[in-house]
């Protein structure tokens, strides 16, 4: 406020008070200001000349992820670092598919070494046999016999896994909730007997789910599933009668129970055949794109696009 701009009314004389015009109001305005001097000047920051590449005392301990560019991206450290369900279906299934052929190799083998010692047995009728020779048929079957079991159990297992991860990635894609509990799934695939019947459905369940079909309707199995679910069967009934076999006796209950080991060990990589195809199948419809081969992108289709200006006409005499 500027002293003395304006001035305050003066206190009325004493003595009656004599009706006039209202006194004018006046408006009183404040402005505050700093005083010069009292902040310092800002001072100016130099420019700095460019002197290189920043250099260090040591190799710094500081840097960017080691990995590439890809999609999607799983940066080790963040919460996408834990692969999806899906991403984890394709590389159990090429491990399962992988176990399930050299099991299929594997079990036709253990069929061919069982027929070849049937017919060393029918030929022992009418003559004597080499004993390098019946040596080297026994430990080929012993030995294809113990490879194919073993492979049977990593194949069981690999497949098992495969089976739940497959359920819960069709589960998460197509927006539902599985049929059977994990529980239920593992009774109806390892209890025998009950296995016959609930494995097929457990599969034709899946490829319902895979292939994103109402939940409301019955799954329908495709033919490969059938093929899968007969194989199944056969199989496990020729491996209870092959074992109900061994406690017969007599020669001919032998050599009936070599023909049964090799219908056994042949059902065995019919079925190992059908169960790579089946993962095959089922993993390539729940993950049709494999992130490891695309190489390139290209360009299908282009919609909306204005249409390319028209060349003009060469003239008649024009070179080429």
């Amino acid at each position: 406020m500027h002293p003395g701009h304006y001035q305050a009314p003066r206190p009325p004389a004493p003595g009656p008070r004599v009706a006039g015009p209202p006194r004018a109001r006046h408006r009183v305005r404040w402005v505050a200001s700093i005083p010069p001097g009292v902040n310092p000047p800002r001072r100016a920051i130099p420019v700095e000349r460019y002197l290189g590449p920043p250099s260090y005392p040591v190799p710094p301990r500081w840097g960017f992820p080691n990995l590439t560019w890809r999609f999607p991206t799983a940066v080790p450290g963040t919460a996408s670092d834990e692969p999806r369900a899906v991403q984890r279906v394709r590389l159990l299934a090429r491990n399962a598919v992988a176990v399930l052929w050299v099991l299929t190799a594997l079990a036709v083998i253990s069929g061919g070494a069982e027929v070849w010692r049937y017919a060393l047995l029918v030929r022992s009728r009418t003559s004597a046999l080499d004993t390098d020779v019946v040596g080297v048929s026994d430990a080929l079957v012993i030995t294809a016999s113990l490879l194919t079991c073993a492979f049977a159990l990593i194949a069981t297992a690999s497949a098992l896994w495969w089976l739940f991860v497959a359920r819960a990635a069709a589960a998460d894609e197509a927006g539902q909730v599985p049929a059977r509990s994990s529980r239920q799934v593992l009774v109806g695939v390892l209890v025998p007997g009950l296995n016959l019947v609930l494995s097929g459905s457990i599969l034709a369940e899946l490829e319902h789910t895979v292939l994103r079909r109402p939940a409301d309707r019955r799954p329908r199995p495709s033919r490969l599933v059938r093929w899968w679910w007969a194989a199944w069967v056969a199989n496990w009934v020729l491996l209870v009668v092959a074992i109900w076999w061994l406690f017969r006796d007599g020669t001919q209950a032998l050599a009936d129970g070599v023909v049964l080991h090799a219908l056994t060990d042949f059902a065995a990589a019919g079925l190992a055949a059908a169960s790579a195809l089946v993962v095959r199948r089922l993993t390539e419809l729940l993950a049709p794109v494999d992130q490891q081969r695309l190489r390139s992108w290209r360009v299908l289709k282009v919609t909306g696009a204005p249409d390319p200006a028209l060349r003009p006409a060469r003239p008649a005499g024009s070179a080429r």
